[in-house]
């Protein structure tokens, strides 16, 4: 997270949204009176990556992009969830703030239409260290499930693959996860392996698909998955829906999928505060090899092979 200097910051602003998103290193919100300013170090709303299209605000949460929301928008805005898009303001890529709706808006199962089912803090006083109930959900609708969020990536590409009928759908993403793999998409380009299209096997998954939907072997009963801060993936380069010959061995097996995560270590041993956990998985019937990436905030590795 970057650092956060703050002085004198007063309620009312002065909304300036001339290239904010495209700023590679500082921000400055400027506020009416002289002297009260908010200066965001070291941090883009484009992310590590600089491929960043979006930024997730909620209410309740003090998040470094929150000031700059509401100096654009108001500060009702973030009670009113949605896509707020920003002026390009002569960049040629898009930029959006997404407000969430509230945890608290969830009625039992459900949030409006939508069935996600229980996290285990909702019915437990203690639970463990990283696994508190979310702090919102992204409303996915028709009209907004293509939306690109980064440079590679839209918000249906992490929908839980479950009741295709129902809309809206919500959504729990964490920026840090899009924000390291749009890192690990361009570390694979830097060593010499093309990234045109990356998949998300297996994005966000609610509570109630973790247990029950799809293929449950082997699913952890706390999956990160659950929690927006990971996802299955693949390069798949040509369309054919499999991971592709990374490596030009002439197959396409695990060892492509290492390649992945060996990319992925590299990211992490670059930004150490993405660290988290990588996993390959070998093809079975139903799929081809995929790697798994997070960032649950501690280094996990599983399925490597030398």
């Amino acid at each position: 997270m970057a650092l956060l200097a703050v002085a004198g910051a007063s309620a009312g602003v002065e909304a300036s949204s001339g290239g904010i998103a495209d700023r590679p290193h500082f921000f400055w919100v400027r506020f009416r009176n002289p002297g009260d300013v908010i200066r965001f170090v070291n941090d883009s709303l484009r992310g590590r990556s600089g491929s960043l299209f979006a930024r997730f605000v909620a209410g309740d949460r003090r998040e470094p992009s929150l000031p700059i929301f509401i100096q654009l928008f108001g500060d009702t805005a973030t009670r009113r969830p949605g896509v707020y898009p920003v002026p390009a303001a002569g960049s040629p890529r898009p930029f959006s703030f997404i407000a969430l709706h509230a945890f608290s808006e969830k009625r039992g199962p459900q949030i409006g239409a939508y069935r996600i089912g229980f996290w285990p803090a909702e019915s437990a006083s203690v639970h463990p260290e990283g696994y508190a109930n979310p702090n919102g959900f992204i409303e996915v609708t028709r009209e907004n499930a293509d939306l690109h969020i980064s440079e590679h990536f839209r918000l249906r590409d992490f929908l839980t693959h479950d009741q295709a009928a129902v809309w809206p759908k919500y959504l729990v993403l964490r920026e840090d996860l899009i924000d390291k793999l749009e890192l690990v998409i361009a570390e694979l380009q830097r060593s010499g392996t093309p990234v045109r299209h990356m998949t998300v096997m297996s994005g966000f998954r609610t509570p109630e698909y973790n247990a029950h939907g799809g293929e449950t072997a082997g699913r952890d009963e706390l999956s990160r998955h659950m929690y927006g801060d990971a996802s299955d993936v693949f390069v798949d380069n040509n369309g054919d829906g499999r991971m592709d010959d990374l490596n030009h061995d002439g197959r396409v097996d695990y060892r492509d999928a290492q390649l992945i995560i060996a990319a992925s270590e590299r990211v992490e041993l670059s930004h150490p505060d993405l660290v988290g956990g990588g996993g390959v998985y070998r093809a079975t019937n139903a799929h081809g090899p995929f790697a798994h990436i997070d960032v649950r905030g501690t280094r996990e590795r599983w399925g490597l092979t030398q």
